[in-house]
């Protein structure tokens, strides 16, 4: 990692896109999160401290703490940043199979381009299991510790809830519809090894994942998938969402048509980086909470 973890902090932006699109999914996580910057500034918002040598002591030691590799902390951050960096080429490839279906003459490109469906499946699995290993890198637990992880989410709040709000809403409800979670089980159940190996995600960040092959590590992926469904479910149930009700919400930032769904779906994919930005929110507040326990 080159950067720093203040130099991460300091350098998120304080709007655009992916600024908007989660400020317009608060109406899912009511006042959950704000868009808390820059590391000194964090620091007091998640301490309350005004002590300037005690908060210069806090960010020594959570500088120091995400320094140490024999800590979990850079490999959480490389995952929440890789699985938005590969999501840019996968609303590529959906965005030129939309086009391969509309205009006739270059409609050898959905012959090239993964389904949008098969593919957004496996984005979204994906995107669970980096917030599964993540999330065990961060408690330095095994990364396979998927009881651990569904234990917590029902504790998660601020930015790692609105990224699991967002999770839901963009790469789920948005371009596989309101039955997402049936259609991504099944999905990933009519996945190939194979399949998976082709998927650019999963190339980055297999050997992050539980499993001695690929045949493993996809039923690592489908256990994941499997035993987060039941938070999901109660998720969409309780804030009665929608595609449309997403979409709604959506529309106050950008012109969203309800038949455009999947370029809107692609769209998003290659324009926001919620993974990491909220991630990176993520870990600067575990630093900083461990960081204040320790002093």
């Amino acid at each position: 990692m080159s950067k720093s973890i203040f130099e991460l902090v300091d350098q998120l932006p304080t709007g655009g896109l992916t600024i908007s699109m989660l400020n317009a999914l608060d109406f899912a996580a009511p006042g959950q999160w704000q868009n808390t910057v820059g590391f000194v500034n964090t620091i007091k918002t998640v301490t309350g401290e005004t002590d300037e040598d005690l908060i210069q002591q806090i960010g020594e030691r959570a500088v120091y703490l995400y320094n140490d590799r024999s800590q979990g902390y850079q490999r959480a951050m490389w995952l929440y940043q890789t699985v938005d960096s590969t999501d840019k080429a996968l609303g590529a490839a959906a965005l030129a199979n939309k086009v391969g279906e509309s205009v006739g003459f270059l409609s050898f490109l959905g012959n090239i381009t993964p389904k949008p469906d098969k593919a957004q499946t496996i984005d979204l699995c994906l995107k669970l299991v980096a917030e599964l290993v993540a999330f065990c890198q961060i408690n330095g637990i095994p990364g396979d510790s998927i009881g651990d992880f569904v234990a917590s989410l029902g504790e998660y709040s601020g930015e790692s809830l609105i990224r699991m709000v967002a999770l839901v809403c963009v790469d789920g409800l948005i371009p596989l519809g309101p039955d997402f979670i049936l259609k991504a089980t099944s999905g990933i159940s009519n996945t190939t090894p194979q399949e998976l190996e082709k998927n650019s995600t999963f190339s980055n960040i297999k050997d992050s994942i539980p499993g001695n092959d690929s045949s493993s590590k996809l039923n690592f992926i489908g256990e994941s998938f499997d035993s987060v469904k039941g938070w999901m479910s109660g998720l969409v149930s309780s804030q009665n969402l929608t595609p449309q009700k997403v979409v709604s919400n959506l529309s106050k930032f950008m012109e969203v048509a309800d038949d455009k769904l999947d370029y809107l779906a692609a769209f998003i994919d290659m324009s926001t980086n919620y993974y990491e930005h909220t991630g990176t929110q993520t870990l600067a507040r575990r630093l900083i909470e461990r960081a204040i326990a320790e002093i």
